[in-house]
């Protein structure tokens, strides 16, 4: 977990792709996309159908390692609008203990913006929570500090003749987007012209490891 300063608050980003926000005790998760598997299985392309678990399985180490006592889930958290109906028992049961044992939000997102029953927890469009935006797609007009996700970003590097890719964070002063923290989500390059175009000139990709954060401007 690297602590590092957006919009004059302290947050923490960790190696998995979440955020932590210490003041809040808060951790805070983008496009989960829960039974993404099984929604390609009902196209009749076949693909292990565990995401949901592994998913889950590392939510829950992260919310017992921070204690955070609030989660906020910044969209797309179920693939489509039956994903929550489609989970196995054992991840409902889960996901039920999760949102049981902390304040949980689910911010609805693009995949999924009406879902009946989210296995717990509050559903709201968005929401501003000490001063910050939160959102599951960022708005390029918005001019007060917003955290979101959408894009799935990915830093794409080459290093000795070796192409390397990890997710990342998206930064500007006011904009921050997270990258997709579900186990079975590609990822949108953090170069691309449509994340640029939302959050602005002078943005860096974030890429955090255990102790220090890396940072890399994007082109414009």
């Amino acid at each position: 977990m690297v602590p590092f300063l957006f919009a004059e608050r302290e947050l923490a980003a960790l190696r998995e792709g979440a955020l932590f926000w210490p003041a809040r005790r808060a951790l805070l998760v983008a496009d989960l996309h829960f039974e993404k598997a099984s929604w390609y299985a009902g196209t009749g392309q076949m693909l292990p159908p565990y995401d949901s678990l592994a998913t889950l399985a590392e939510l829950a180490v992260l919310v017992e390692r921070t204690r955070a006592t609030e989660v906020w889930c910044l969209g797309d958290s179920f693939h489509d609008r039956e994903g929550c109906e489609r989970l196995p028992a054992a991840a409902q049961a889960r996901l039920r203990a999760l949102t049981a044992a902390t304040r949980w939000t689910w911010i609805t997102g693009n995949h999924d913006p009406v879902v009946a029953d989210h296995c717990g927890g509050e559903v709201v469009e968005e929401a501003e929570v000490d001063g910050l935006i939160l959102r599951h797609e960022a708005d390029p007009a918005e001019a007060r500090p917003e955290l979101s996700g959408h894009f799935h970003p990915k830093l794409r590097l080459t290093l000795r003749g070796r192409q390397v890719s990890r997710r990342c964070f998206v930064a500007t002063g006011t904009k921050l987007i997270l990258p997709a923290f579900g186990a079975l989500t590609g990822g949108l390059d953090a170069h691309h012209p449509e994340i640029v175009r939302v959050v602005g000139t002078g943005a860096e990709a974030l890429v955090p490891l255990d102790d220090r954060l890396l940072r890399f401007r994007l082109a414009a």
